[in-house]
């Protein structure tokens, strides 16, 4: 998602979070549980759980859900157990995308993410087939009318990677994964609040797509996106609305 339809892909996938908000705390809830799990339940130690925390909270999560899941996560409560898998494959004209999920029965995730693929266009590819396409980064994004200059030089000096001035406007900041937090941190005191501030997998290309070819394509975003086990759908189509 770069370019001129940035804006407008942030706010239709928004868009759709609001029409589920179930569903948003579902995965939510299974961010909060595997990054737990992996890194502990310390808040203050734990940077992915902190920032599944912030994402609980701004889905309006209570406090006693999100501890409840911490706490099932850590072995103090029986809990599921998840496992991330991440799933390869093709869109229209070409396009590269990548699924991830968090599953307690892959075989049941994989069945699922393979038709969505089949049925609307698209084909499964094998690990690493279009991974190579993508950068993971830290990723954060202002809405258009933000002053440039001001983001480059709070995010610079906080230890962002680049700035880049979408043509619509929006500006985003590029991170490493690891400087995520202090960055939105130093943003957000300079009174610099993103619309999204995230982990992702950022293409290092992109195809762009019109007319039919845009909705076919986002037709199968969103199918794949209505999938129970899947987290994130990361892709490089740049869809003209």
């Amino acid at each position: 998602m770069a370019g001129h339809s940035k804006w407008a892909n942030i706010q239709h996938r928004k868009g759709r979070q609001d029409e589920k908000r179930g569903k948003v705390w579902t995965r939510v809830i299974r961010e909060i549980m595997v990054a737990a799990r992996q890194g502990g339940g310390d808040l203050s130690a734990n940077p992915r759980l902190r920032l599944a925390v912030e994402k609980a909270k701004a889905a309006n999560m209570p406090a006693d859900t999100i501890k409840r899941n911490i706490d099932k996560a850590t072995g103090n409560l029986e809990g599921v157990q998840y496992e991330e898998i991440r799933y390869e494959g093709y869109g229209i004209g070409g396009a590269a995308i990548i699924v991830d999920t968090m599953t307690d029965n892959k075989v049941r995730t994989v069945a699922e993410v393979r038709h969505a693929f089949s049925k609307f266009g698209g084909s499964m590819g094998t690990a690493g087939s279009v991974a190579f396409q993508f950068k993971n980064v830290g990723q954060l994004i202002l809405a258009p009318g933000t002053s440039e200059d001001k983001v480059m030089e709070v995010a610079l000096e906080a230890g962002a990677d680049d700035v880049v001035a979408d043509d619509d406007g929006t500006i985003e900041v590029i991170t490493a994964p690891t400087a995520l937090e202090p960055v939105k941190n130093a943003l957000e005191a300079a009174g610099l609040k993103p619309e999204v501030a995230e982990v992702t997998m950022r293409p290092e290309n992109t195809i762009e797509l019109a007319g039919d070819d845009a909705a076919r394509m986002q037709k199968l975003l969103d199918a794949l996106e209505d999938l129970d086990d899947v987290q994130d759908v990361f892709h490089n189509a740049e869809i003209d609305e």
